[in-house]
This record gives C-alpha cells, structure tokens and sequence, in this order.
C-alpha cells in the first residue's frame, strides 16, 4: 500500500511524529502530501531551538497552534545578555544580526495564532516588554508563559500580566534580571490565583546605564566621606 493511499486522518497522524525538516521534505514529493503539511491541524505545536530556525519556511502559523516554544541554549546567549553599552563592536554586530528575529516572529504569533494557549521563551535575550504586551492582548486565551534568561523583561511585564492576563494560571520569569520584588508582589496582590514563579530574578544585579552607575558611585564616595 502506497502512503498516498492512506486517508486524511491517518497522513496528520504521520506527519505528527516527524519534525519540521521531515514534514517539509515529505510535502515537496507530491501535491496530495502537500496538503497534508499544509493543514492547519498540523502545528497545533511549535518548537525552536535557536533564532535562525524562525526564519525557515518548514512550518505554517496558523490559529490552530496552542504551544509555542522558542529556547536557545547556547554559549551565544552570553553575548545578547551583556549590557548594550558594555559591548564591544564585535558583539554588537553578532546581536545586531538578530536583534528584532524573535520580536517580529512574535509579533506574526500576535497576528495569526489567537488561541494560543502556552508560550515559552528561554535565553531570548532582545524579546521586549512590549512585544509580551502585544501578545497578552492579542492571544486572550493564554493560560502559561514561561520566561527564563529574558534580560530586557522588566516589571512591565508584570504589570501587563495584572491588566490582560485574565486566562493565565502559570507564569514564570526565571532569571530575569530586571524584575524586581516589587513587580513581583504587585502580580501576587493583584492575580493570586496565578502561579509564580521566580527563581533568582529578583535577587540579580539589574541593569544600569552608565550615568546612572557613576551617580551610584558618587553617592557612594560621599556616604564614605561623611
């Protein structure tokens, strides 16, 4: 029996056990399997190990997708963590290569996939406070987020969670070194029935701008004096 022989329903089956390169290559070999790869019911999840793969074409956006998963695990990450006027030329051309890639994919999940109801982001060290803002709004049903390693999430993240975030149970924002004790109390005050969690975020050096470090640095010098 030849694979196109076999029902819809038993295709989607397949499929579902292949990842993206799979399904791409299996598609190009006739018009039926096209289809198949083609179906929204297809990617109802997404994974993503690394900024250059949002870039690929082995997968359909749709409003069919639930869980979206965008983890980069890589020395690399390192380099998009450091403070923008800490970097030296060489680091800022590296970030500049991907600055806005997981922002403006995001930004088509916000457009295309409004039932989504689970998103996690690890080591996306240049995904911005307003971009999960635009998702909360956009994506209603959304009952997990699950934010580790994100250096420019800030409280005001937090506060989005608090003003749109009615479907949420879970929320996470591990090692994000700009959340404060104080955004993290105002989620526990205003959404207690929302899971948080926050392991090490709060207890980070945040980030500083260079003006404000010598300002701390001159205080510093004076309550020494005095």
């Amino acid at each position: 029996m030849h694979i196109t022989q076999l029902n819809r329903e038993c295709l989607l089956h397949l499929f579902s056990f292949l990842d993206k390169n799979s399904r791409k290559s299996l598609a190009k070999t006739c018009h039926k399997l096209l289809e198949v790869f083609q179906d929204p019911l297809l990617w109802s999840l997404l994974n993503f190990h690394s900024p250059a793969e949002l870039k690929k074409d082995n997968f359909l956006l749709g409003p069919a997708l639930k869980y979206l998963s965008i983890c980069w695990y890589s020395e690399r990450v390192k380099v998009c963590n450091i403070e923008d006027w800490m970097k030296n030329n060489f680091q800022k051309d590296f970030c500049n290569r991907h600055e806005n890639t997981v922002n403006d994919f995001l930004l088509e999940v916000c457009n295309r996939c409004p039932n989504l109801l689970s998103l996690t982001l690890s080591g996306c060290g240049h995904v911005t406070d307003d971009c999960i803002l635009l998702l909360l709004k956009n994506c209603p049903n959304l009952k997990t987020l699950k934010l580790e390693n994100c250096v420019r999430i800030t409280d005001q993240t937090l506060e989005a969670v608090t003003l749109y975030g009615g479907s949420l149970q879970t929320l996470h924002v591990d090692f994000c070194r700009n959340i404060t004790q104080t955004g993290l109390e105002t989620v526990r005050e205003k959404c207690p029935s929302i899971m948080l969690r926050a392991e090490r975020s709060a207890n980070m050096i945040p980030d500083n701008k260079p003006e404000k470090k010598l300002m701390l640095e001159k205080a510093s010098r004076k309550l020494v004096q005095l």
